[in-house]
């Protein structure tokens, strides 16, 4: 085991047994140093928040945003930490999805759904208050480095109830498993705010032009499920949600394969786009995102190498 992860073992044995205030202060007071220290995550952060808020908006306010965006972030993880410590009930009344009607009667009717989610709030809770509601639940989990971490993160998520597909090297490609899970009415929630492929869907996102993945899109097409658009925020007491949807789907007579994915991840786009504007303190996107960004070496991102 190494020093990474070692800390996650210490983080989820150590944190979840602490009182809930200590442990809030704490990694409050964490997120207050990332601020003052301005590193690489809190720059790009308040880049990326630049753009969301806009010009107009003045630098103490930014800085402000960007404060309160850090310990948003830190929030989040405090309470993934703590998440498999807590019961059923804890976890139903710790996470407040707005409108749940239409997904109650998507899984009530065994269609399925598909629910595009950006980086914001927290959707560990959203993905764990689905399962103690009782709603079967798939997504995938990008297969992190050393190994051993993403190992544990698979069972943190399973633990909660969620079923976990790697992005690859599984037995089965994750797509073809979505769409057998989707047919047998899972809801399947898909983080679809960046894309980590180089290979995803270049659309229009605040003004400028950034790549989101393909997936939400192209199974909602293949297999007709409901697609919804999901905002993410935190209120004091709970995480919350709403979504929007589900979204029209393009006809197959409005052209091929691929315009028709491309289409309908520019409105995942937009409906993306609306959330994190009511809610930018919550959009937890501390990686570059657009394409006319510079990474730290000075360079820009490569071009697209495809749409779908």
């Amino acid at each position: 085991m190494n020093a990474t992860e070692l800390a996650y073992v210490a983080g989820w044995r150590m944190i979840r047994a602490l009182p809930r205030p200590m442990v809030a202060a704490a990694f409050q007071a964490g997120a207050d140093r990332a601020h003052r220290r301005r590193g690489g995550g809190a720059t790009r952060l308040r880049a990326n928040l630049r753009r969301v808020v806009g010009p107009e908006v003045p630098e103490a306010e930014l800085d402000d945003l960007v404060r309160r965006g850090l310990r948003s972030y830190a929030r989040y993880w405090m309470e993934a930490f703590r998440l498999p410590a807590l019961s059923r009930e804890q976890i139903l009344s710790g996470f407040r999805l707005r409108n749940p009607e239409p997904l109650h009667a998507d899984v009530a009717a065994g269609r399925g759904a598909v629910v595009a989610l950006p980086h914001a709030g927290n959707w560990d809770a959203a993905g764990a208050w689905v399962a103690a509601t009782g709603w079967p639940i798939t997504t995938v989990a990008e297969r992190l480095k050393p190994e051993g971490v993403y190992e544990r993160f698979v069972a943190f998520r399973e633990g909660l109830g969620m079923e976990i597909l790697p992005t690859h090297g599984g037995p089965r490609p994750a797509f073809d498993v979505l769409v057998d899970r989707l047919r047998a009415g899972s809801v399947v929630p898909l983080l679809a705010d960046r894309d980590l492929s180089a290979r995803g869907v270049e659309v229009d996102f605040f003004g400028g032009r950034t790549r989101m993945p393909a997936g939400p899109a192209l199974l909602a097409i293949r297999t007709g499920a409901p697609l919804y658009v999901a905002s993410m925020w935190y209120e004091p007491d709970a995480a919350c949600a709403s979504i929007d949807g589900p979204l029209p789907l393009p006809e197959p007579d409005s052209g091929p394969l691929d315009q028709r994915v491309r289409m309908l991840t520019q409105r995942i786009a937009d409906g993306l786009a609306a959330g994190i504007a009511r809610h930018p303190e919550d959009w937890h996107m501390l990686q570059r995102m657009w394409l006319d960004q510079k990474s730290p070496g000075g360079t820009r991102p490569p071009a697209a190498t495809g749409s779908a």
